[in-house]
Order: C-alpha cells, then sequence, then structure tokens
C-alpha cells in the first residue's frame, strides 16, 4: 500500500487544489506526495510543496486519514489528509517536479461538482462547517472513481 499525505490549505475561504487531467478529465488533488526515504510527511509535505508550488508552508493537524483501493490498477493508497497553513511564497507550478497542469483557490461549496481524488469534499466541508474533530478521523475506505 502507497502512502500519500497531503495538505488542506485553506485561505479567503478557499481550498489549495492542484489541476491534472487524466484520460481527458479534468482531476483536482490536494497538494502533497509521497514521503522518500527515512522522511516522516510532514518532512515529505513540506519538500513537496517547495518543490511543485514554491511554497514554505507548516504542517499542522491530521484530520483525515483513509483508503483508496483500485483492484483494477492493483493499486491501494492510504491518503493522510494534515491541516496547514503557507508561511510565504505564493503558488507557482514548477512543471520540472510536477504533473500538475496548474493549481486553483476554490470555493468549499464546490467541492462536490469536482472530480476529486481522494473523493473526500464532503468530508473537507464537514469540518470547514464544524471544526476539526477529536474523534477517529479514519474514514475506512474512500469511494472512489478512477480517471
Amino acid at each position: 500500500m502507497n502512502v500519500r499525505p497531503s495538505i488542506l490549505i485553506i485561505q479567503n475561504n478557499k481550498i489549495l487544489l492542484l489541476k491534472y487531467n487524466y484520460s481527458g478529465q479534468e482531476v483536482f488533488a490536494l497538494p502533497g506526495g509521497s514521503p522518500e526515504g527515512d522522511e516522516t510527511m510532514e518532512r515529505a509535505l513540506i519538500r513537496e510543496l517547495h518543490e511543485e508550488l514554491m511554497l514554505s508552508i507548516s504542517v499542522d493537524k491530521l484530520v483525515f486519514a483513509g483508503e483508496v483501493v483500485l483492484p483494477d490498477k492493483k493499486n491501494s493508497t492510504l491518503h493522510c489528509v494534515f491541516t496547514g497553513e503557507v508561511i510565504s511564497g505564493i503558488p507557482v507550478v514548477n512543471a520540472a517536479e510536477t504533473s500538475a497542469l496548474g493549481f486553483q483557490w476554490v470555493d468549499e461549496k464546490l467541492l462536490d461538482s469536482l472530480n476529486l481524488y481522494p473523493n473526500i469534499g464532503r468530508h473537507i466541508q464537514t469540518l470547514i462547517k464544524n471544526g476539526p474533530s477529536n474523534e477517529n478521523v479514519y474514514l475506512g475506505k474512500i469511494p472512489q472513481q478512477w480517471f
């Protein structure tokens, strides 16, 4: 199973998402990436956002963990979503470090209308509405279509 930390950054009531094109479909994802070597998830997020978006960030709290299992692709990923903030920088996509076509600040109300990977839009909306929970952050298997 792969592990992919990602970060939920909210500024001015908008969420930072990366835009991709898979099989002709626009797909959005929270910024993040896989740890390298003995890297922690926090360290991987700091590195990935610096490499891919030229941002310095702080990583706060783990708010969601859930699995995407794609039997057709013989692939499964544990997604770990943290909250965080931009310390410095303005997002600029570094094409040498990511396959993302761009980024977008998206209103949380629009998450349901996007192809989001992983498919956690309603969980993000609940988090924004109710604030972080001290309860179980494990979402279990996340229902996900592949693009």
